[in-house]
């Protein structure tokens, strides 16, 4: 956010990226549900002959939706997801043709955590979530580096205890 003539704060497109590893963390995950698919689909096609054709038409399917989804959103996620942190809010940009921006101010902040589930590990990646009263949910940042997400963490929970307000 930047201020305005006004002195009132605006918003504009968050400053930061998230991490480059951030794209192979998703195409695994694509190739973990793609690649059993195509894989099931055309062994069964082999030992249901008489289900052969459907099985066919399916695996056809799966490969000309799922392959390029696999590699093409992963690229696409990667360009359009932006973050920041500065010392009023924590905001993110995320969308694929609807674009979101969710932005939570220090004094609205309840918690703040980190997920790194097993192939974020392998990947060197964790997820930051930032809870807030809102009904719409909790702002999450994907795809950070592990390190960078522990000292997020740890300047957020210093920030919000020094900002005033009961965050509800």
């Amino acid at each position: 956010m930047t201020q305005g003539e006004s002195g009132s704060l605006r918003l504009r497109p968050p400053r930061n990226r998230i991490d480059r590893r951030a794209r192979y963390w998703w195409w695994t995950q694509w190739a973990l549900v793609v690649v059993p698919a195509l894989l099931a689909l055309g062994v069964l096609a082999l030992v249901l002959t008489s289900a052969s054709p459907w099985l066919l038409f399916a695996l056809a399917a799966v490969a000309v939706v799922g392959v390029p989804s696999a590699v093409l959103l992963p690229l696409w996620w990667y360009r359009v997801h932006r973050w920041e942190i500065t010392d009023d809010a924590v905001y993110t940009r995320t969308g694929l043709l609807w674009q979101e921006w969710r932005v939570a101010p220090m004094s609205r902040i309840q918690t703040v955590d980190t997920q790194r589930g097993p192939l974020e590990r392998m990947f060197g990646l964790a997820t930051v979530t930032v809870t807030t009263a809102s009904a719409k949910g909790a702002v999450t940042i994907p795809g950070l580096d592990h390190a960078l997400a522990s000292d997020i963490v740890e300047r957020l929970t210093r920030t919000t205890q020094d900002t005033p307000g009961d965050a509800t």
